[in-house]
């Protein structure tokens, strides 16, 4: 009797043996322990098909990560903070069924200084004037242009949104950035989240899953793949790999034979943004009277920097930046970061800000070895990678992770249902 997909479901144990002698390997293995990956393995594990989950560093969550380097009463969203387009993300209803404090993102900054002074009245409308109609410029209207080239039909005050609006949401200058695949992102209402990180490693506690285990190689050249590990070579039947983008194009993963030229393109097409934050932890006491308002700092020739104050009522400062200027400050290191970082807070709050900074903190993606960048950027003329990348390769390697999403891209969320997708796709390919 042919079996049915229920009673393959139900008994995974006896399904397997069938498995292995078709594909020549064991379990799935998934590659990375960020939110795609955990979300692959727990759907995989509700299908009741065997799986291994391997993480590179001691934790779990990836880009998700809450940071208590400054202390626990100083913690931040070293990376994701915010519930993007709640409406559809399944992070919204995961979040509130956990109790998690969550609250409504607010808009503008309060405050805009300029060099170190506070702008006048007419920088201030200069700069909204240039967001002003700025979602119109940015429409396609043919072609795949970059952010840059279609804002300056707008004039100069235009460009100069743009390029703020790219670095300080993409973590990329405009100039790299497909118009295209940003008008494709998903739009919503967005909810930020005291603790994005720490509510992802929760979530998915139960998983079991090696951590300090990083992937090497992925040989794909048999019937199933065999991954090469630091602890050792796992043969399976099928492989998603949910390791960013970044991490692939530095090679840090060798493939077996070498991936097609097809896969290879649509990573040519994607890079990495460099969305940085330098935490300051502060001493309440020494900024009495201080407006703690978020402002945004613009300096000539220097990053501009966004500052979150008091985050969820914290004493904390969070500076924001992106695009290559936040890229050679991850390369400076977090003493020069945070020397930046500072003398930029002083010239919001006055001088008694310099003695209120008691230590800091730099989340630097774009040098950290597991991560090579913030989240994914699609260049102009290739806003078809994303979608191109999610062809499996031989029918046993499945790319997974927030630059497959399309529109959720960039996103926690994205990446956990591009995930989940890879993990279906999976379960196809093998019969499961």
């Amino acid at each position: 009797m042919t079996p049915t997909r229920r009673s393959l479901l139900a008994a995974p144990l006896l399904a397997m043996p069938a498995l292995r002698a078709r594909a020549g390997g064991g379990p799935v293995v998934v590659v990375g322990a960020g939110a795609a990956g955990l979300a692959a393995a727990a759907l995989l594990r509700a299908a009741g098909q065997s799986f291994t989950l391997v993480e590179a560093r001691d934790r779990i969550g990836g880009r998700a990560f809450t940071d208590r380097a400054l202390g626990a009463a100083c913690r931040f969203d070293a990376g994701a903070e915010y519930i993007h387009w709640a409406e559809r993300n399944p992070w919204a209803p995961i979040a509130r069924a956990a109790g998690a404090h969550v609250a409504r993102e607010d808009g503008w900054a309060r405050r805009l200084v300029v060099d170190g002074r506070p702008a006048t009245a007419a920088e201030a409308a200069q700069r909204r004037a240039g967001f002003s109609g700025l979602d119109a410029l940015l429409a396609p209207k043919g072609g795949d242009p970059s952010l840059a080239e279609a804002a300056r039909a707008g004039g100069p005050d235009a460009a100069l949104a743009a390029a703020g609006l790219s670095r300080l949401s993409l973590g990329e200058d405009p100039e790299r950035v497909s118009a295209v695949d940003y008008d494709r992102l998903w739009s919503g209402s967005d909810l930020w989240i005291d603790g994005y990180g720490d509510l992802v490693a929760r979530h998915f506690a139960d998983l079991p899953v090696s951590l300090n285990c990083s992937v090497r190689a992925i040989d794909w050249s048999g019937r199933g793949v065999r991954v090469e590990t630091a602890r050792g070579t796992i043969a399976a039947a099928a492989a998603i790999v949910t390791v960013p983008v970044g991490v692939l194009k530095a090679g840090a993963v060798a493939f077996a034979p070498d991936l097609p030229d097809a896969a290879r393109t649509a990573l040519d097409g994607l890079s990495m943004g460099a969305y940085t934050k330098i935490g300051l932890r502060l001493d309440p006491a020494r900024l009495d009277g201080a407006d703690l308002g978020d402002a945004v700092s613009v300096a000539t020739g220097g990053p501009t920097i966004y500052f979150e104050m008091q985050p969820f009522g914290r004493s904390l400062a969070v500076a924001n930046l992106g695009g290559d200027l936040a890229r050679d400050l991850c390369r400076a290191g977090e003493a020069e970061a945070v020397a930046l970082a500072t003398e930029r807070l002083v010239a919001v709050l006055g001088g008694g800000a310099r003695s209120a900074v008691q230590a800091g903190r730099l989340a630097g993606w774009w040098t950290d070895p597991h991560a090579r960048g913030s989240y994914s950027i699609a260049a102009p003329g290739h806003a078809e990678a994303r979608d191109r990348l999610r062809a499996p390769v031989g029918g046993r390697v499945f790319f997974a992770g927030e630059a497959l999403a399309v529109g959720g891209a960039m996103t926690v969320g994205g990446a956990t249902l591009d995930g989940e997708r890879a993990a279906r796709a999976v379960l196809k390919a093998l019969g499961a």
